[in-house]
């Protein structure tokens, strides 16, 4: 199934010898730090992507403009931690076993060597702040600042050990009663939205700004190459941000998404589950029935708006440091985030909206005449490719065992093509795959969906059935894991 790291040799060998040449090999020459940038439940909703018309996203558009922009980025799996882990590990989530939130690679993979580690056996110094993998791991970084992301400033003085709805006396904003509480008692849900009056200062996402660009600034003033990685929890629920940001968008003006009323028609049992699933949110149905759609929408683009502005302050950290040539970037999110779409509110889904991702990578100023700036790539690629991208462009050795493949044959020249199949894992045996036209859904059921992004890129149109096209269906269900196949 990764057959199509046989078709990158030829290219690998012919990108090694282009580095080696214009990067040199004088140990004089420094390595690049890394700025390793996430954002939590980032869809496609950036400016540099299109993905929706009134967002407004100056920073991580002029980031964009500095480096190469992958147009079909997507992540292998569609929530927080088997996402995060993929990424820092370098493997898929049918290979480490971490497939939810409650399982954690350190336990399952203890002997993995994650992203920071790696780094840190050659040479850097590590830093890391704010949601980076699913749990602190403080141990992974040199230097490490966490502070509460999701909840700020809505704590009250109350102690940590007391419920969490007694430290949370304001809630809800939005007035809307919560799906997940209702239909799980027990359970408390964060599917709320509103704006809160502070400076960005208060919330969690801007101290992790600060403290980050202060490393910039100061701290990682040494010879000593780093890699800091900094994680931002907005635009994750609950939508909260400071006022300033919701007053640029008016709910009465806010466009919300297309949603045909015959969506769900043409999907599996499984599938219509799925979509209506509150796991990660809550249902449309309600959204709808308490006229709260268009705030809603309003309040999660206010919180891009929010985080974009904490990204305008690392770059700007970044660029008035002595690291600012000699530093990549790299803007990812986790994965994407429904708002209507599939009749869905959440992740966890294996359609476009919860695959795929912004992702970014600016090489080092220095290096800028090598690499293709301001390009943009159409080619599916994957987050699972950013381990092996990294390593390569810090002239790190190769590291044996990874799933994904180096990005830097993109970064050189965009418009390579490369027919790959890109893997996501929605659940154990749930599997969504997608290469540069079509995605194919797998469900545990044995249920398939197909869907042409030439002609329906909001895939309303299931043309599984449709015999017209059972050999694409066909090489695309032999990219996927057997339904056996998997850690377990």
């Amino acid at each position: 199934m990764f057959a199509e790291k046989s078709r990158f040799k030829s290219c690998a060998a012919l990108t090694a010898f282009l580095l080696a040449v214009a990067l040199g090999t004088s140990p004089a020459r420094a390595r690049p730090n890394v700025l390793f940038i996430a954002v939590d439940d980032l869809n496609d909703w950036v400016g540099f992507l299109d993905g929706h018309p009134q967002v407004k996203t100056p920073n991580m558009d002029r980031l964009a403009r500095r480096g190469v922009v992958f147009l079909s980025a997507h992540c292998a799996a569609p929530l927080c931690c088997p996402s995060r882990a993929a990424v820092f590990s370098g493997q898929q989530p049918f290979h480490t076993g971490v497939y939810d939130n409650q399982q954690q690679i350190r336990k399952l993979r203890p002997k993995l060597t994650l992203l920071p580690e790696y780094f840190h056996a050659h040479g850097y110094r590590t830093l890391g702040a704010g949601k980076l993998m699913h749990r602190e791991f403080r141990d992974l970084y040199d230097a490490a600042f966490f502070t509460e992301q999701r909840w700020s400033p809505y704590h009250s003085k109350e102690p940590l050990s007391a419920p969490l709805s007694s430290r949370l006396p304001l809630r809800p904003l939005n007035g809307m009663p919560n799906d997940r509480e209702r239909l799980q008692p027990g359970r408390f849900s964060s599917f709320d939205w509103g704006a809160v009056d502070v400076h960005d200062e208060a919330m969690g996402d801007g101290k992790i700004a600060n403290w980050s660009a202060e490393q910039l600034r100061d701290g990682a003033a040494t010879k000593t190459p780093f890699f800091l990685a900094t994680g931002f929890y907005r635009p994750h629920i609950p939508l909260y941000a400071p006022r300033k940001y919701f007053d640029m968008y008016p709910a009465a003006q806010t466009t919300v998404p297309q949603v045909p009323s015959n969506d769900l028609d043409d999907l599996g049992t499984e599938a219509v589950s799925l979509a209506h699933s509150i796991d990660t949110a809550g249902l449309h149905q309600s959204v709808l029935r308490h006229g709260q759609w268009k705030q809603a929408v309003a309040a999660y683009l206010a919180c891009i708006s929010f985080v974009d502005a904490q990204i305008g302050e690392l770059l700007d950290a970044l660029d008035e440091s002595p690291h600012a040539e000699n530093t990549l970037v790299v803007l990812w999110s986790d994965h994407g985030w429904h708002l209507g779409e599939k009749e869905h509110w959440g992740k966890t889904t294996g359609w476009e909206r919860s695959t795929r991702v912004p992702l970014v990578i600016v090489p080092p100023k220095r290096d800028a005449g090598l690499y293709a700036t301001g390009g943009r790539c159409e080619e599916t690629v994957g987050l699972i490719d950013l381990y092996p991208t990294l390593i390569q462009m810090c002239g790190l050795d190769p590291k044996p065992g990874l799933d994904g493949v180096s990005l830097v044959p993109q970064l050189l020249r965009p418009e390579t093509r490369t027919n790959r199949v890109v893997i996501t894992t929605v659940n154990k045996g749930v599997y969504s795959a997608r290469d540069l036209r079509w995605r194919l859904i797998r469900y545990s059921d044995g249920s398939c969906e197909l869907y042409d992004h030439q002609s329906d890129t909001q895939e309303w149109n299931n043309l599984a059935d449709n015999e017209r096209y059972t050999a694409v269906k066909q090489r695309l269900m032999r990219s996927l894991p057997s339904l056996s196949e998997g850690a377990p």
